[in-house]
């Protein structure tokens, strides 16, 4: 059935709105991020929901510092434990509330939780080191790595309830864990088993830890670095050979499907690496090495397979910019996080590629009737929450600049 559509441009032209100022406006966008005052770079690591993002940047003093980023605020450092010099962002909750990493300072690292309330350290397992990797949707449970008693690297599960809980390994001395879903009931990373080799794993509390195994019997090596919302989508890398050649190849995996190859960028490279991957499961994101080994950030999905964002989006690339890193998704896959080469600064910058069209409030490619009646229907709200799309310009309200935005892209992808 063919989509009647309302001849908003006509409507507009009728108010005196010259369709010459639409221009640019349905496209993607690409912003940098910039850097600390003082400093030479950033990164991107994680980002939430609404586009908030976080990640590690030097300061004047060369010190690396977490930092938290919006439209309104820009790029701030946020802090490390009272005594500590340096600190890490390594992840946000989808809500935006909780933000984990680690500070360091002289005796070493400590895991570490930024919230409204301020910042505090998750402790350790018995050794003198911890560090928070990935926190869930509602910030209530987070996970990383700790020293135990033994100074051995142990998978950790925190809540403010039990603390921090020790996942064990596959039989080996060592485990990590690197994601975690969205209810905090699934935990992923790598673990080695009675052997000494590594794996990539999936803990519940049911089933305890699971080795996911590689993508081929012969080979061994793998890493989980990313779940989807419900736990049942794992993402990763593991070794694979090609001949003589045991490259690194990003994986998808499922109960059903097992390890499911990704592919790479080319043929004649180090491998590819998936980091991160939507709520659903359905798109995964990372990077891989190009023909001349350089880092190239990927988007992969069953549609389309592996694809280089640089040329994706390569008109939102100028003056030799490129994405080297795609670190993290946000949960309904519209932003993109990590970092590259900014060529109007020339220097390493953080990135937030929003992949969705300007005025399309769902997500479906085409802005139509639904994003106008969602814009309409959210009027007056802060733009947070389920209605943080429809705040288009985010400024804090979805108002009639929302509205209008919606009306001079109208029909755009449809």
């Amino acid at each position: 059935m063919k989509k009647h559509q309302v001849n908003w441009s006509q409507l507009l032209t009728a108010l005196g709105v010259g369709l010459g100022l639409l221009s640019g406006l349905q496209a993607q966008t690409l912003t940098w991020l910039g850097v600390l005052p003082g400093g030479s770079w950033s990164a991107a690591k994680a980002v939430s929901a609404d586009g908030t993002v976080v990640g590690q940047a030097n300061n004047a003093r060369n010190r690396y510092r977490a930092f938290r980023w919006t439209p309104a605020t820009g790029l701030q450092d946020i802090g490390a434990l009272p005594g500590f010099t340096e600190s890490w962002a390594y992840d946000i909750s989808a809500d935006g509330s909780t933000v984990v990493g680690y500070s360091r300072g002289s005796s070493g690292d400590l895991a570490t939780r930024w919230t409204n309330n301020g910042i505090e350290s998750l402790g350790t397992l018995g050794g003198s080191q911890s560090w928070a990797v990935a926190v869930s949707s509602d910030g209530s449970v987070i996970v990383g790595v700790a020293l135990n008693t033994d100074g051995r690297r142990r998978a950790f599960r925190w809540t403010v309830s039990e603390g921090m809980l020790d996942l064990g390994t596959l039989g080996g001395n060592l485990s990590e864990a690197y994601a975690v879903s969205a209810d905090g009931s699934t935990v992923v990373g790598v673990a080695r088993d009675a052997s000494g080799y590594d794996f990539a794993f999936r803990w519940t509390a049911d089933f305890g830890m699971q080795n996911l195994g590689t993508l081929q019997e012969e080979t061994f090596g793998s890493k989980s670095l990313g779940v989807s919302a419900d736990g049942s989508v794992v993402v990763g890398w593991s070794r694979f050979r090609i001949v003589n050649f045991v490259p690194y190849r990003a994986f998808r995996w499922t109960a059903d499907m097992g390890m499911q190859n990704l592919g790479a960028l080319s043929e004649d490279d180090i491998g590819s690496f998936a980091y991160s991957v939507s709520a659903d499961g359905t798109i995964v994101v990372g990077y891989a090495s190009d023909n001349g080994y350089r880092p190239r950030a990927f988007r992969w999905t069953q549609a389309t397979g592996i694809q280089n964002l640089n040329e994706v989006y390569a008109s939102l690339l100028n003056n030799g910019s490129s994405l080297a890193y795609a670190e993290d998704i946000s949960p309904d896959g519209r932003y993109i996080v990590g970092s590259g080469y900014n060529g109007e600064t020339s220097r390493t910058e953080a990135f937030l590629l929003d992949t969705w069209r300007t005025g399309d409030t769902n997500g479906d490619g085409c802005i139509d009737d639904s994003d106008l009646l969602a814009v309409l229907f959210a009027f007056g709200t802060p733009g947070t929450g389920l209605t943080r799309h429809e705040d288009i310009n985010k400024d804090g309200i979805v108002d009639d600049a929302d509205l209008l935005i919606v009306l001079f892209n109208f029909g755009q992808g449809c």
